[in-house]
Protein backbone atom coordinates (compact mmCIF):
# COMPACT_ATOMS: atom_id res chain seq x y z
CA UNK A 1 0.00 0.00 0.00
CA UNK A 2 0.98 3.34 -0.59
CA UNK A 3 -0.13 7.04 0.82
CA UNK A 4 0.56 10.57 0.10
CA UNK A 5 0.07 12.14 3.08
CA UNK A 6 -0.43 16.20 2.86
CA UNK A 7 -0.51 18.76 6.35
CA UNK A 8 -4.05 21.27 5.42
CA UNK A 9 -5.38 23.99 6.23
CA UNK A 10 -8.32 22.24 5.19
CA UNK A 11 -9.82 19.77 2.31
CA UNK A 12 -13.13 18.22 0.85
CA UNK A 13 -14.32 15.97 -1.87
CA UNK A 14 -16.92 16.89 -4.38
CA UNK A 15 -18.52 14.19 -6.71
CA UNK A 16 -20.78 15.27 -9.10
CA UNK A 17 -20.69 19.00 -7.89
CA UNK A 18 -22.00 17.96 -4.52
CA UNK A 19 -19.09 18.14 -1.11
CA UNK A 20 -19.67 14.84 -0.02
CA UNK A 21 -16.69 15.20 3.13
CA UNK A 22 -14.88 18.52 3.83
CA UNK A 23 -12.37 19.06 7.17
CA UNK A 24 -10.81 21.70 8.63
CA UNK A 25 -7.22 21.33 9.86
CA UNK A 26 -5.49 18.47 9.43
CA UNK A 27 -4.17 15.03 7.31
CA UNK A 28 -5.14 14.48 3.44
CA UNK A 29 -4.09 11.00 3.06
CA UNK A 30 -4.33 9.37 -0.69
CA UNK A 31 -4.34 5.68 -0.52
CA UNK A 32 -3.31 3.37 -3.39
CA UNK A 33 -3.58 -0.76 -2.97
CA UNK A 34 -1.22 -2.90 -5.13
CA UNK A 35 -2.03 -6.46 -6.67
CA UNK A 36 -0.57 -8.10 -3.73
CA UNK A 37 -1.23 -6.10 -0.74
CA UNK A 38 -2.89 -7.90 1.92
CA UNK A 39 -4.64 -7.46 5.44
CA UNK A 40 -0.81 -7.32 7.38
CA UNK A 41 -0.07 -4.07 4.53
CA UNK A 42 -3.22 -2.39 6.55
CA UNK A 43 -1.77 -3.06 9.41
CA UNK A 44 1.13 -1.60 8.65
CA UNK A 45 0.11 1.74 7.02
CA UNK A 46 -2.73 2.64 9.87
CA UNK A 47 0.04 1.65 12.49
CA UNK A 48 2.80 3.65 10.82
CA UNK A 49 0.39 6.78 10.52
CA UNK A 50 -1.07 6.05 14.27
CA UNK A 51 0.78 3.92 16.26
CA UNK A 52 4.75 4.05 17.26
CA UNK A 53 8.05 2.18 15.59
CA UNK A 54 10.61 0.82 17.73
CA UNK A 55 13.78 -0.61 16.07
CA UNK A 56 11.92 -0.27 12.55
CA UNK A 57 9.23 -2.91 14.06
CA UNK A 58 5.63 -1.93 14.10
CA UNK A 59 4.38 -1.61 17.43
CA UNK A 60 0.52 -3.47 17.03
CA UNK A 61 -0.65 -3.09 20.42
CA UNK A 62 -2.04 0.47 19.72
CA UNK A 63 -4.32 0.09 22.75
CA UNK A 64 -0.81 1.53 24.18
CA UNK A 65 0.27 3.96 22.03
CA UNK A 66 -2.73 6.61 21.10
CA UNK A 67 -1.13 9.21 19.61
CA UNK A 68 -0.51 9.47 15.87
CA UNK A 69 2.99 8.82 15.21
CA UNK A 70 3.79 11.61 12.36
CA UNK A 71 4.80 14.43 13.90
CA UNK A 72 3.75 17.09 11.17
CA UNK A 73 2.64 20.01 12.89
CA UNK A 74 4.37 22.65 14.38
CA UNK A 75 4.17 23.37 18.25
CA UNK A 76 5.76 27.02 19.98
CA UNK A 77 7.17 27.81 16.79
CA UNK A 78 9.30 24.90 16.80
CA UNK A 79 9.02 22.22 13.67
CA UNK A 80 7.90 19.03 13.69
CA UNK A 81 6.57 18.75 17.11
CA UNK A 82 3.16 17.54 16.59
CA UNK A 83 0.46 14.93 15.09
CA UNK A 84 -2.60 15.24 13.94
CA UNK A 85 -3.63 13.91 17.19
CA UNK A 86 -2.23 16.73 19.04
CA UNK A 87 -3.81 19.48 17.37
CA UNK A 88 -7.24 17.04 17.47
CA UNK A 89 -6.89 18.07 13.45
CA UNK A 90 -9.25 15.66 10.91
CA UNK A 91 -8.39 13.28 8.75
CA UNK A 92 -9.45 12.95 5.05
CA UNK A 93 -8.80 9.57 3.01
CA UNK A 94 -9.20 8.90 -0.37
CA UNK A 95 -8.76 5.87 -2.20
CA UNK A 96 -6.04 6.55 -5.51
CA UNK A 97 -5.38 3.20 -7.35
CA UNK A 98 -3.26 5.64 -9.66
CA UNK A 99 -0.40 5.78 -7.36
CA UNK A 100 0.37 2.64 -8.17
CA UNK A 101 0.76 3.39 -11.54
CA UNK A 102 4.21 2.33 -13.35
CA UNK A 103 5.81 5.12 -15.59
CA UNK A 104 9.11 3.27 -16.74
CA UNK A 105 8.31 2.73 -19.90
CA UNK A 106 6.41 5.09 -22.83
CA UNK A 107 4.11 7.64 -21.77
CA UNK A 108 1.19 5.90 -20.74
CA UNK A 109 0.60 4.94 -17.01
CA UNK A 110 0.50 1.11 -16.92
CA UNK A 111 -2.08 0.21 -14.01
CA UNK A 112 -1.53 -3.72 -14.00
CA UNK A 113 -0.04 -2.94 -10.23
CA UNK A 114 -3.30 -1.83 -8.97
CA UNK A 115 -5.44 -4.33 -7.42
CA UNK A 116 -8.63 -4.90 -8.71
CA UNK A 117 -11.75 -2.85 -7.64
CA UNK A 118 -13.78 -5.51 -5.75
CA UNK A 119 -11.00 -6.57 -3.96
CA UNK A 120 -9.25 -3.17 -2.81
CA UNK A 121 -12.93 -1.88 -2.04
CA UNK A 122 -13.06 -4.51 1.19
CA UNK A 123 -9.01 -4.13 1.91
CA UNK A 124 -9.88 -0.38 1.68
CA UNK A 125 -13.00 -0.72 3.84
CA UNK A 126 -10.45 -2.25 6.46
CA UNK A 127 -8.12 0.42 6.36
CA UNK A 128 -10.55 3.62 7.19
CA UNK A 129 -11.84 0.83 10.18
CA UNK A 130 -9.08 0.81 11.39
CA UNK A 131 -8.21 4.49 11.52
CA UNK A 132 -11.25 5.23 13.24
CA UNK A 133 -10.94 2.28 15.80
CA UNK A 134 -7.32 3.81 16.32
CA UNK A 135 -8.81 7.63 16.61
CA UNK A 136 -11.98 9.77 16.84
CA UNK A 137 -14.44 7.88 14.33
CA UNK A 138 -15.89 11.09 13.34
CA UNK A 139 -12.40 12.61 12.61
CA UNK A 140 -12.02 10.22 9.99
CA UNK A 141 -13.28 11.35 6.65
CA UNK A 142 -13.85 9.06 3.69
CA UNK A 143 -14.09 10.13 -0.55
CA UNK A 144 -16.69 7.94 -2.62
CA UNK A 145 -14.71 4.69 -3.50
CA UNK A 146 -14.61 4.29 -7.42
CA UNK A 147 -16.27 7.50 -8.47
CA UNK A 148 -14.84 10.81 -10.14
CA UNK A 149 -14.16 12.93 -7.41
CA UNK A 150 -13.08 16.29 -7.50
CA UNK A 151 -10.45 17.00 -4.65
CA UNK A 152 -9.60 20.46 -3.27
CA UNK A 153 -7.33 21.41 -0.31
CA UNK A 154 -4.95 24.25 1.05
CA UNK A 155 -1.48 22.33 1.48
CA UNK A 156 0.46 24.29 4.29
CA UNK A 157 4.08 24.53 3.79
CA UNK A 158 3.45 22.78 1.51
CA UNK A 159 4.43 19.58 3.73
CA UNK A 160 3.98 16.16 2.03
CA UNK A 161 5.06 13.28 2.69
CA UNK A 162 5.32 9.22 1.22
CA UNK A 163 4.68 6.40 3.05
CA UNK A 164 4.92 2.51 1.45
CA UNK A 165 4.56 -0.46 3.25
CA UNK A 166 6.72 -2.37 0.96
CA UNK A 167 9.43 0.34 0.48
CA UNK A 168 12.21 -2.11 -0.78
CA UNK A 169 10.74 -3.30 -3.70
CA UNK A 170 11.55 -1.28 -6.93
CA UNK A 171 9.74 -1.26 -10.23
CA UNK A 172 12.11 -3.07 -12.91
CA UNK A 173 13.14 -1.82 -16.25
CA UNK A 174 10.87 -4.19 -17.80
CA UNK A 175 7.84 -3.42 -16.06
CA UNK A 176 7.94 -6.05 -13.09
CA UNK A 177 9.06 -6.02 -9.63
CA UNK A 178 12.58 -6.55 -7.95
CA UNK A 179 14.04 -6.89 -4.85
CA UNK A 180 16.81 -4.83 -3.98
CA UNK A 181 20.01 -5.67 -5.22
CA UNK A 182 22.41 -7.13 -2.87
CA UNK A 183 25.84 -6.74 -2.14
CA UNK A 184 27.27 -9.98 -4.16
CA UNK A 185 24.91 -8.79 -7.04
CA UNK A 186 26.35 -5.45 -6.88
CA UNK A 187 30.23 -6.61 -6.90
CA UNK A 188 28.41 -8.10 -10.00
CA UNK A 189 27.79 -6.03 -11.57
CA UNK A 190 30.85 -3.95 -10.96
CA UNK A 191 32.87 -7.00 -12.37
CA UNK A 192 30.84 -6.95 -15.93
CA UNK A 193 31.52 -3.18 -15.86
CA UNK A 194 35.07 -3.97 -15.57
CA UNK A 195 35.90 -6.49 -18.36
CA UNK A 196 33.53 -4.30 -20.22
CA UNK A 197 36.17 -1.93 -20.09
CA UNK A 198 38.98 -3.97 -20.41
CA UNK A 199 37.37 -5.55 -23.80
CA UNK A 200 37.03 -1.61 -25.09
CA UNK A 201 40.63 -0.95 -24.47
CA UNK A 202 42.11 -3.72 -25.66
CA UNK A 203 39.93 -3.40 -29.08
CA UNK A 204 41.63 0.29 -29.37
CA UNK A 205 44.76 -1.45 -29.22
CA UNK A 206 44.97 -4.28 -31.63
CA UNK A 207 41.92 -2.82 -33.73
CA UNK A 208 40.09 -5.15 -35.74
CA UNK A 209 41.04 -6.43 -39.31
CA UNK A 210 38.08 -4.72 -40.80
CA UNK A 211 39.33 -1.09 -39.15
CA UNK A 212 43.23 -1.76 -40.03
CA UNK A 213 43.23 -3.02 -43.28
CA UNK A 214 42.00 -1.39 -46.65
CA UNK A 215 41.13 -3.60 -49.33
CA UNK A 216 42.80 -1.94 -52.58
CA UNK A 217 41.85 -4.04 -55.38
Amino acid sequence: MRAVVQRVASASVSVDGNVISSISKGLMVLVGIGTDDTLADVETLANKMQGRTHSLVLVLRTDHYHRLNIRIFDANGSMWKSSVKDIAGQVLCVSQFTLMANTTKGNKPDFHRAMSSNASRELYATFLEKMRRLYVPDRIQDGQFGAMMDVSLTNEGPVTLTLDTRKFEYVSASGGTEKKSNGNGNKEAKNQMADAADSRSAASVNPSPSDSEVDVS
